[in-house]
């Protein structure tokens, strides 16, 4: 399981971005490789903490992070900009944890060899050719889907309706009329462009995405008139979720490379589908067991009765024994939510209660007054050995 990335670096959840970077400086230059040979749990450490600050550094994975946790940030975060240690994105804080370990940026080799940020991002150059000519990846789609208690009793399989950015039909997704594409001549088609820093500490190379083709490595001539070059539209698509029983209100389902189209051959973001429950105007639910409460007349509780109850599967014939209390809770097995992780249901519980009626006819009221002048309805009554029982004088009444 991923830590998670807040823990990695060592700051709260509410720390501003200059105390994550400085804590991100920090554990690179602790973790970094270059100081740890041979150390794969350095290795390690240093792989998350660039995944951490890759993801938290940016206004917008960090916000997807705090309401989705890793699944909200998607694979982007683990992979960061390629290589062994790809992650991070702010290549001014490469620099300078680089300088604060190494006294000012030599290699190991040592004289005056610059210092190549392919070995720092483990041939990062490599990676991110690859993606220049792969398009870039589209942007994660979250929709809400409410169900009710049934649909999660038993799971449900749902279609629906999404709007989200499509490949253009005009250019198919190419983002040209013709289809034709041609290498950018600025960065030759790798999508970076490098810029050599001379110090006095030595030479650093800066590996920044090309301007002239944004880093997709070519170049559209002839745009398409329908997406305007984007080789994306806004359209509407069927999307079928199959939602498992036993889901909680808030869970959420990810439905990888099904959000939003990358432009021009990008790969599709991730669909995350939050679960909404929809309030039952007849049962509460508590974990996988639901309860449903039941008013039951005084008789019928002194008597004991039969009575027909609603549950998520129907009516249900349940038994009241005699002298049942209020706030008694009966069980019905196995008729409750089922259960997340396996195929059995958890229980209904009906609490019962006793009626109260308001309007009382006068017959009503002699009963009962009747009634009241038994010992045995008091508390007290069973200190009387040779008083009626309370229930004895009610089923004479009743009776």
């Amino acid at each position: 399981m991923k830590k998670d990335y807040y823990e990695v670096l060592g700051v709260g959840r509410s720390a501003t971005k200059d105390e994550i970077k400085k804590a991100y400086r920090k554990l690179a230059v602790q973790f970094h490789p270059d100081k740890n040979p041979d150390n794969k749990d350095a290795e390690e450490h240093f792989k998350e903490v660039n995944e951490a600050y890759e993801a938290l550094s940016n206004d917008d994975k960090r916000r997807r992070y705090d309401q989705f946790g890793h699944a909200g940030v998607g694979s982007s975060a683990a992979s960061g900009s390629g290589g062994q240690y790809g992650g991070a994105s702010d290549f001014s804080d490469i620099f300078s944890a680089v300088n604060d370990m190494f006294g000012g940026g030599r290699s190991r080799a040592g004289g005056g060899a610059p210092f190549g940020f392919e070995e720092f991002f483990g041939g990062g150059g490599g990676a991110r050719k690859g993606r220049a000519s792969a398009g870039i990846q589209g942007t994660d789609l979250k929709i809400r889907l409410k169900l009710t208690l049934e649909e999660i009793a038993k799971g449900v399989d749902k279609t629906l309706k999404i709007k989200k950015q499509v490949a253009c039909k005009e250019c198919n997704g190419s983002g040209s009329k013709s289809g034709a594409t041609e290498s950018c001549k600025t960065c030759n088609g790798t999508g970076e462009v490098r810029q050599a820093q001379k110090t006095m500490f030595g030479q650093f190379v800066n590996i920044a995405a090309c301007p002239t083709c944004g880093g997709e490595g070519r170049i559209i001539k002839d745009r398409c008139t329908s997406c305007y070059g984007e080789g994306i539209k806004l359209g509407e698509v069927t999307v079928k979720v199959t939602v498992p029983a036993g889901v909680q209100d808030g869970n959420y389902l990810t439905l990888r490379g099904q959000g939003n189209t990358g432009p021009r051959g990008g790969a599709a973001g991730d669909l995350i589908v939050v679960l909404e429950e929809i309030p039952h105007d007849l049962f509460s639910r508590n974990g996988d067991d639901v309860v449903y409460t039941l008013a039951v007349s005084f008789p019928d509780l002194v008597l004991g009765t039969k009575v027909d109850v609603p549950t998520l599967d129907g009516a249900v014939k349940l038994t009241i024994p005699p002298s049942t209390q209020p706030e008694t809770m009966l069980r019905i097995p196995g008729y409750g939510i089922g259960h997340l992780r396996g195929s059995s249901r958890g229980d209904q519980y009906v609490k019962v209660n006793v009626y109260v009626p308001k309007d009382l006819s006068h017959q009503d009221k002699e009963l009962l007054k009747e009634l009241k002048k038994s010992q045995g309805i008091s508390p007290d009554a069973h200190n009387d050995p040779h008083a009626k029982s309370f229930f004895e004088k009610a089923r004479d009444i009743f009776s």
